[in-house]
């Protein structure tokens, strides 16, 4: 299942809420899988690792209308890193805002999902990423710009823990804090794995939860791969937030390939070169670990 308009979402009981969740994260797993065998290749350990942060977001949270993806109500989601398109696309099309049989033009000539997300290609991408360490400050500003218009619509941003290296994202977030934007809410992907390698080989960002708190951010620290603990964080945030007061931040502990065991453990898996045999493996293996869960 997937909504045409979250907004109008009934509350659900708490554990059909989270299967929902999990539901739609296996889905999304699913659609990137498929999208990656088009390449034979590509940053598919992101996507089957934040895959619960995107089924929480576009399943639970954000305020959309499908059929209409520049809706001035929306809720806007920013995917700074334009790398990790291969799952936003999934969630796009779980959304119902891409339709499901244009995932299998992804990274094709001509196709509106390239490799790297393009807000000019893409319904519902609304930003072009690529540059790490820019999302942020572009968020700051939409936030802002929302507020000032008197609007209810939020801005999530999804980062990576390597655009934790960038100072621009620190400068965004002293200004979020500054200008008490409390209609922000980030996001950030802490797989522990970036292209040159483990990121605290790259450049060391723990204590980072201590790092969020002391921009004056209001800060919660997650098993991102734990749907209940990622809507129990929203709705934390529902609660002590408003147009006004502090941004809120998610820190989301995932696994690269996660619920994939063959690519959970494979080395260099930035960008992941998949064999031909292997995709079926992995699209059962998926299967198998998903229903194991939800028959348990």
């Amino acid at each position: 299942m997937s909504l045409s308009s979250v907004e109008a979402a009934p509350a659900l009981p708490a554990a059909e809420r989270v299967e929902r969740i999990r539901a739609a994260a296996y889905r999304i797993r699913h659609h990137a899988l498929n999208m990656g065998e088009v390449q034979g290749q590509g940053y598919v350990g992101q996507a089957l690792g934040a895959a619960d942060m995107f089924a929480a977001v576009y399943a639970d949270q954000l305020s959309y209308q499908a059929e209409n993806p520049h809706w001035e109500g929306r809720d806007r989601f920013l995917l700074s890193t334009g790398h990790y398109a291969i799952g936003h696309y999934a969630a796009l099309a779980e959304a119902g805002i891409v339709p499901v049989a244009e995932l299998e033009t992804y990274g094709s000539d001509d196709s509106r999902l390239p490799m790297s997300g393009m807000s000019t290609y893409t319904p519902g991408m609304e930003i072009s990423g690529g540059s790490l360490g820019h999302g942020l400050t572009i968020a700051v500003g939409m936030a802002l710009g929302l507020r000032a218009q008197g609007s209810a619509s939020r801005v999530i941003n999804f980062l990576s823990d390597g655009e934790l290296d960038e100072g621009s994202t620190w400068e965004a977030a002293m200004g979020a804090h500054h200008h008490q934007l409390g209609n922000l809410i980030a996001m950030v992907d802490i797989n522990a794995l970036q292209a040159d390698g483990a990121t605290n080989t790259v450049l060391r960002t723990e204590p980072v939860t201590e790092k969020w708190e002391s921009f004056g951010w209001y800060t919660q620290r997650v098993d991102g791969n734990d749907v209940g603990a990622l809507l129990a964080a929203f709705d934390n945030i529902a609660s002590v937030s408003g147009p006004v007061g502090r941004p809120s931040v998610i820190l989301c502990d995932t696994k690269v390939g996660r619920g994939v065991p063959l690519l959970e453990t494979r080395e260099k898996a930035h960008f992941m070169r998949i064999e031909e045999n292997e995709w079926q493996i992995c699209r059962e293996q998926l299967t198998a670990g998903y229903e194991g869960t939800v028959s348990a």
